[in-house]
Parts: structure tokens; sequence; C-alpha cells
């Protein structure tokens, strides 16, 4: 068994979909806030907006908008291969989504690694996204599986003090 540690974690779920609209589910804008995020905006190394439906492509540039929070995340795309892999910088880390075809659904395996260590990293990207990311993949399985969305979107919790850390549904 491979030892846990606060440099890195992975969060597996099957999904009972195709690995074509699992990837465009991840690699395009359209694809993304259909479950994840309020927004979102891929620029091409050239400085050209991606169209909602394009695939991201390896060296884009990317900028995130949630839903009850006020922040953004901006990164890069690392890689893309189209089909079953890519990988993302994300909060002073990297996030790589895999896709494996299985008899009746995909496996969705998310790492996030090179996460720093100090005591803020620890419980911000360590705990919070590892928190995070098991709420939203189970969001995506919702989403692909009976078509509902679970994440909170009628009540503003932008304002209640922990609201992060406290509701499963952000």
């Amino acid at each position: 068994m491979s030892q846990l540690t606060f440099d890195s974690f992975t969060k597996k779920i099957y999904i009972k979909s195709t690995m074509e609209k699992l990837y465009w589910c991840w690699g395009t804008e359209a694809g993304i806030c259909s479950w994840f995020l309020r927004s979102a905006v891929y620029t091409s190394t050239s400085g050209e907006r991606r169209k909602p439906e394009d695939q991201f492509q390896a060296g884009d540039s990317y900028t995130w908008m949630w839903h009850n929070w006020d922040g953004e995340e901006k990164g890069t795309v690392l890689k893309a291969n189209g089909s079953d892999f890519l990988e993302i910088s994300f909060a002073d880390s990297k996030v790589s989504v895999s896709l494996e075809q299985h008899e009746t659904a995909v496996l969705v395996s998310l790492k996030q690694h090179q996460i720093p260590t100090d005591e803020t990293s620890k419980l911000n990207i360590h705990h919070g996204c590892s928190n995070g990311w098991t709420f939203w993949l189970a969001n995506l399985k919702a989403y692909l599986e009976h078509g509902i969305l679970l994440n909170e979107t009628e009540f503003d919790l932008r304002n209640i003090p922990l609201s992060g850390y406290e509701f499963v549904n952000m």
C-alpha cells in the first residue's frame, strides 16, 4: 500500500458515461461549466480565446470562476491528449485527470500532486481541495448518470464565514 502524504492525493470514481463525454466535461469551456464552474476562459498560446466547444490544448492558459466564491483560479494546461488524459497547474500544484474504460463505466482518476507541504498549504490545498474534489466528482457522476446537479446555486454562501469549509456542496 502506498503511504499517504500531504504532497499529493488521488480521488477515483466510476461513472456510467462515454470516454468522449467525460473528456468533453473536463476539456472544454462548455463541458466544465455544465457541472463545475460558473465561468471558464481558455486562451491559446497565440492569445485567442477558445470557443466554448473547442478542446483546450497543452500550453493554453485558463481562468476559472466558481459559484459562491468571488475569487478566480488562473493556470496553464500542461497536458491534453484529447481522449483520456489532461493535466493543469492548479492552486500552486498540479491536477491530472485520467479516464479508463471499464465494462459498463469509465474510471475517472484525479490526482493533485506537487502540493507544497507548509501548514497553510496542508490546510487550504491538501485538505480543502481533497474535500472539494470528492464533492465535485460525485456531482459529475450525478450530472452524467441522473441529470441533476448537487452544487449550491440558489443560496448565496459568499458572506458566510468558513462556508468553503463547512458547506459540502460549494
